[in-house]
């Protein structure tokens, strides 16, 4: 099953119409309120991104885990079927806008000076992390497509937190709840590229085998709600910090 063919696949389970929808309009969002928006309307897209991924995060873990752990195996395969490709269109595109628009926002509010080889060490550490755990999940560090990936990322990510770390001359000293606050958000970043998304691959790719493992199924779909709930809880860490943050003023 190619890469091209899985996001299709998953994108017809799922309706073009809303795999389409769930990642143009986060992103547009964000580009807007980003660019040409104002701080309220950057602030308001941030806030609605973390309110709707940390929403259905704690609703996954406090609601549905628990009504699906009643279900036979077959039962909650079924649900999952119908559920996952549209999770995996939609939690992804409301992760980003909600890391990057809040990263963005400090900056334009001057919350987040010398932010630049901050923000580096942040994309590297969470997304080559992310990249290998990947690796490990799909047992792909002899594919030659995934060495190209990890290559890119690496290179990419390492050139930029090096351009960052030589103009600076250093890393530059910030705030200790931005230093925790970056943490929480490279742990998110890792469960959700690394984890979850993985995961829902493997469920979308058991579903189409000639033999569906409904049990399998089931279990990776409660093994997502589960981490659905370890991410809510570190969401909700974040929106602490957030608060104190923002109160003691920028």
């Amino acid at each position: 099953m190619t890469i091209r063919g899985t996001i299709g696949g998953m994108a017809d389970r799922a309706n073009p119409a809303f795999a389409t929808g769930a990642i143009a309009i986060p992103l547009a969002a964000f580009a807007l309120a980003a660019t040409v928006g104002t701080r309220e309307i950057h602030t308001y897209v941030h806030v609605m991104a973390g309110v709707l991924w940390t929403g259905i995060d704690v609703f996954m873990a406090l609601v549905v885990g628990p009504v699906l752990g009643s279900l036979s195996g077959e039962m909650r395969a079924r649900w999952f079927e119908r559920f996952t490709p549209k999770m995996t269109f939609l939690m992804p595109s409301l992760a980003t806008v909600t890391i990057f628009g809040g990263i963005t926002l400090a900056v334009r509010l001057g919350g987040f000076p010398n932010s630049g080889p901050w923000i580096g060490l942040f994309a590297f550490v969470a997304f080559v992390t992310a990249t290998v755990v990947l690796g490990r999940v799909f047992d792909a560090f002899t594919d030659r497509r995934w060495q190209a990936f990890f290559a890119l990322v690496l290179v990419g990510n390492g050139g930029y937190l090096a351009s960052e770390l030589l103009a600076a001359g250093t890393l530059p000293g910030t705030r200790p709840v931005i230093v925790v606050i970056l943490a929480v958000m490279v742990v998110l970043t890792v469960q959700g590229f690394g984890f979850l998304l993985p995961n829902e691959v493997l469920i979308y790719q058991e579903m189409m085998s000639e033999s569906p493992d409904t049990e399998r199924i089931g279990r990776l779909g409660m093994r997502n709600a589960k981490l659905s709930g370890v991410q809510g809880v570190f969401q909700l860490v974040i929106v602490v910090l957030m608060v104190y943050l923002r109160w003691g003023g920028f």
